[in-house]
């Protein structure tokens, strides 16, 4: 193939082609961004969250009047909903996984603020509340009831135990087992870590440290307290009326507000995530028709302008496949020129949007798939045009003289 021609061609008429390059640089660097946005809205959406998330639901509730007795109060509560039949577990808590509003400290394991530091999504529960959360402890064994315990309001207490995920586990202590380690709080308070969480995640998807989470045996203050109820498979929906009504028969100082299963709160929380996922995959494919219009047109004109030289050299020799080959290849040429363009401005919006808004860098397999994948689409827009080039009769030739 003799590139040459074909770029004396294009700097006869290069506006078409050089717009038609800077539209495939514009859709690589933006479609590239958006699918790997979308990737990891969709890997956050179907994520394992170590959690069982169907089988949950939330009692949200608030104090009324002076009948209410703190901690006796909620240990009544609990004690109505454990006693449902198909009830698998019930605890307090002051945060909802998956739910967007929670509380989080850092930890270390060393005093005075040294050694390792752990960012941790804190859920304060009593006892039953990994089995409520329905997660999985690897190593060691459940919080003590005995340890559980409600705080005086506006105190800085912490408890005696603590149950770490797997991965701020790794964080604190690389090189070993955290099981049986003691970790401090900012304040040297210390805590034992009596078990190893294979996988929970906490209540912001969105953030750095979404998996690391740690399980605090405490009862919660009534200003941020809600219950939270597992079931057996399949009974959630059925035991959601049941606990609602069968703690409306007791009047002992507090008022229940809404119950909703932990699906519909995630739900909630993701709704953004769908909503952009959604938005970006819609640009995206207007994007890639939009570039596939635009060099469809561009060959579409060439063949239309050139029908004359295009039959001159199907006069003097030249077969239908060299005719082809020829606008394949001018194509390839224009494509190639806003493949490369486009990876440069990828990158640089990749950078941008990983600095600005904290995501992820771009990955580089993306850049080469999208290349491929627009190298692809090119060839699908001009094929036929190119094919209709090849038809081109040598008679043409004579006719236009």
């Amino acid at each position: 193939m003799d590139f040459k021609h074909i770029l004396s061609s294009l700097r006869r008429s290069p506006t078409g082609a050089i717009l038609v390059a800077l539209q495939i640089a514009l859709a690589l660097a933006i479609v590239v961004n958006s699918l790997y946005i979308v990737i990891q809205r969709l890997e956050t959406l179907n994520a394992d969250h170590g959690i069982d998330v169907p089988n949950i639901f939330t009692i949200g509730w608030t104090v009324n009047g002076d009948r209410f007795n703190g901690e006796a109060t909620m240990r009544e509560d609990l004690a109505i909903l454990r006693g449902l039949p198909g009830v698998v577990a019930a605890t307090v808590t002051n945060a909802l996984p998956l739910s967007g509003g929670g509380s989080s400290s850092t930890i270390y394991t060393e005093q005075n603020e040294k050694g390792k530091e752990g960012q941790v999504n804190v859920f304060y529960t009593d006892e039953q509340g990994a089995r409520t959360f329905g997660v999985k402890i690897a190593e060691g064994r459940d919080v003590d009831a005995a340890v559980v315990r409600k705080p005086p309001r506006n105190t800085s207490s912490f408890p005696p135990e603590l149950l770490l995920t797997r991965d701020v586990a790794k964080e604190l202590f690389p090189d070993g087992s955290a099981l049986g380690k003691t970790v401090y709080t900012s304040i040297n308070q210390p805590a034992t870590i009596v078990g190893i969480i294979d996988r929970m995640h906490g209540s912001w998807p969105t953030w750095d440290h979404f998996p690391n989470v740690a399980i605090a045996p405490e009862i919660p203050d009534e200003q941020y307290a809600r219950y939270l109820v597992r079931t057996e498979p399949g009974r959630r929906d059925e035991l959601m009326k049941a606990a609602e009504e069968a703690l409306s028969k007791v009047e002992n100082g507090r008022v229940i507000l809404k119950t909703r299963s932990l699906e519909y709160v995630a739900a909630s929380t993701y709704a953004d995530d769908r909503a952009m996922a959604v938005y970006l995959t819609v640009v995206i494919g207007l994007l890639l028709g939009i570039a596939a219009l635009g060099i469809f047109g561009l060959a579409a004109f060439n063949v239309s302008t050139r029908t004359k030289q295009i039959g001159t050299r199907r006069a003097v020799g030249a077969r239908r496949l060299d005719i082809l080959r020829y606008f394949l290849a001018e194509n390839w040429l224009i494509t190639t020129v806003g493949v490369v363009t486009g990876c440069v401005l990828a990158l640089v919006l990749g950078y941008w949007l990983s600095t600005t808004f904290e995501l992820p860098r771009l990955k580089l397999y993306y850049l080469v798939g999208g290349a491929l994948g627009l190298w692809l689409l090119s060839l699908g827009a001009a094929l036929r045009p190119a094919r209709r080039a090849s038809l081109v009769s040598p008679a043409i030739a004579t006719r236009t003289v």
